[in-house]
């Protein structure tokens, strides 16, 4: 596993407040309430804040999980190396696989919605034209795939725009919100206990939604070998992340079980945010935050599409995948190949999209699905961390508690959710998260048979790799601290 065949991609491209803006925008928060908070209350009612906060503790176990790996081992692959070379190989692809396959299910479920949110901005009723919105949506995602291929540094400047604007609208609505005085509920601390959940299933279902708010973040670990001082950068932003948009969802839902009514939120299910910004502020309020989720929307899937095609370029760089996709294009330093066909996958599913219904039950299934897929593959990255820091995890409490503990009950908890919530899924939305993880294993299999190095890793071990000297000497061990520069796998 290699960081080094062939051509790279474009070292050094990204800072620390780049790359921070990459993790909030690949959460979305803007689109994840917007899209997600009416399948959330649909699921366990009033306890959605409750749900958001209880998800939002194994998400930073998960969050350390990566911020350590990434200190080990920079790859664009990320959990699929990771995993890959410390738990077992099939369960790396596995990990690596449930990834692409949740962002490519994204294209639909995140498309969708941008282009309803455009046509909202000119006539309302063409918004739930499922055929319409999927031409405009589909718009929108080419526009993304070629800022994707033009490079990181391109990336990372329209992401700039569109999620400081999203992020100052929200902060505007966020302080609207507190001091609106025409409220549907008096708000009730209960929210954030367990009462109002039905039963463990009903917790679980409401965990397994919360997990689709909060993916995304992990962008940053994709974009590794393209952020300057990755190893410490690309965790820490990770981090940081997290906890931004924790507090916003946690703000926003609050606010929508406040103001909203059960049946208003139940009406617009694909837009949440929209009724919420015409009860603050009439007139502007709606127009303002159909803004904020549309480029929202589009931001997230410029994350998305760097998410999906790194990790397919890391696949098809270490032959697990076709080796064509490990192709560097010589000016941009971008994935092209992995680009166009992920590009070409997602413009067929937009097609067969108009086949399932409105945007509403698309995304209905969909978050469920991708639900299920983020859990096996954080699910695995927490499990990762305690195997390949194992033998330094007693040194001190600090590396107990961020290098293990945590990042272990992470793992349990996602596992968890996954059995558990399977019961109260749809069908539909077990046999596209199932099925969709069960395809990998035709490739998975292909390439094991034809010898690929991956199946054959060298084992990541903390104590084994040369660290730099930003990583506490409580971490580092002994034998490592005479040696300078870059880690060997690097």
């Amino acid at each position: 596993m290699s960081n080094n065949r062939g051509r790279g991609l474009q070292a050094n491209a990204l800072g620390t407040f780049d790359t921070v803006v990459m993790a909030v925008a690949g959460s979305a928060p803007a689109y994840s309430i917007a899209a997600t908070t009416a399948v959330l209350v649909g699921a366990v009612g009033l306890a959605s804040p409750a749900a958001l906060l209880y998800c939002a503790i194994p998400m930073l176990g998960i969050a350390l999980a990566f911020s350590y790996l990434g200190r080990i081992d920079v790859n664009a692959g990320a959990s699929y190396s990771w995993v890959g070379r410390t738990l077992h190989p099939f369960l790396g692809f596995i990990s690596g696989w449930a990834l692409v396959i949740s962002a490519t299910i994204f294209m639909v479920a995140g498309s969708l919605p941008a282009g309803s949110m455009t046509l909202s901005l000119f006539d309302q009723s063409l918004a739930d034209n499922t055929a319409l919105s999927t031409v405009v949506g589909a718009a929108w995602f080419v526009i993304m795939l070629l800022v994707v291929l033009g490079g990181a540094r391109l990336t990372v400047r329209a992401q700039l725009v569109m999620s400081g604007v999203e992020l100052g609208i929200l902060a505007l609505f966020a302080v609207f919100a507190l001091v609106h005085t025409d409220n549907a509920r008096v708000f009730d601390w209960s929210w954030l206990g367990f009462s109002h959940f039905d039963g463990v299933s009903g917790f679980a279902s409401g965990a397994l939604i919360a997990a689709f708010y909060y993916w995304g973040w992990d962008v940053t670990s994709n974009l590794s070998e393209e952020t300057r001082n990755s190893r410490r950068t690309t965790g820490l932003a990770g981090l940081i992340g997290v906890g931004i948009v924790f507090l916003l969802f946690e703000v926003f839902t609050i606010a929508v079980n406040v103001i909203l009514s059960s049946r208003q939120i139940e009406s617009n299910d694909a837009n949440v945010l929209a009724v919420l910004g015409d009860e603050i502020w009439p007139g502007w309020g709606g127009k303002l935050l159909i803004v904020a989720v549309m480029l929202s929307t589009i931001a997230t899937l410029e994350t998305t599409l760097i998410q999906v095609t790194r990790s397919l370029f890391a696949m098809g760089r270490d032959r697990t995948m076709p080796s064509a996709l490990g192709r560097v294009h010589r000016t941009w330093n971008t994935p092209w190949v992995a680009i166009v066909v992920v590009g070409g996958v997602a413009l067929a599913m937009f097609i067969a999209s108009n086949a399932l219904g409105s945007v509403g039950d698309i995304l209905a299934d969909a978050i469920s699905a991708i639900g299920l897929q983020i859990a096996v593959y954080y699910g695995l990255a927490g499990l990762a961390v305690v195997v390949a820091y194992r033998k330094m995890l007693f040194k001190s409490a600090g590396n107990f508690l961020f290098g293990g503990l945590w990042p272990l009950f992470g793992a349990l908890f996602m596992f968890w959710i996954f059995a558990e919530s399977l019961s109260s899924l749809s069908t539909a939305a077990i046999t596209i998260g199932i099925g969709g993880l069960a395809v990998g294993l035709i490739p998975m299999l292909w390439y094991w048979k034809q010898g690929s190095d991956y199946y054959r890793p060298a084992r990541l071990d903390a104590t084994h790799t040369v660290v730099t000297d930003y990583v506490p000497d409580d971490f580092v061990p002994e034998q490592s601290r005479v040696h300078q520069g870059l880690p060997t796998d690097f």
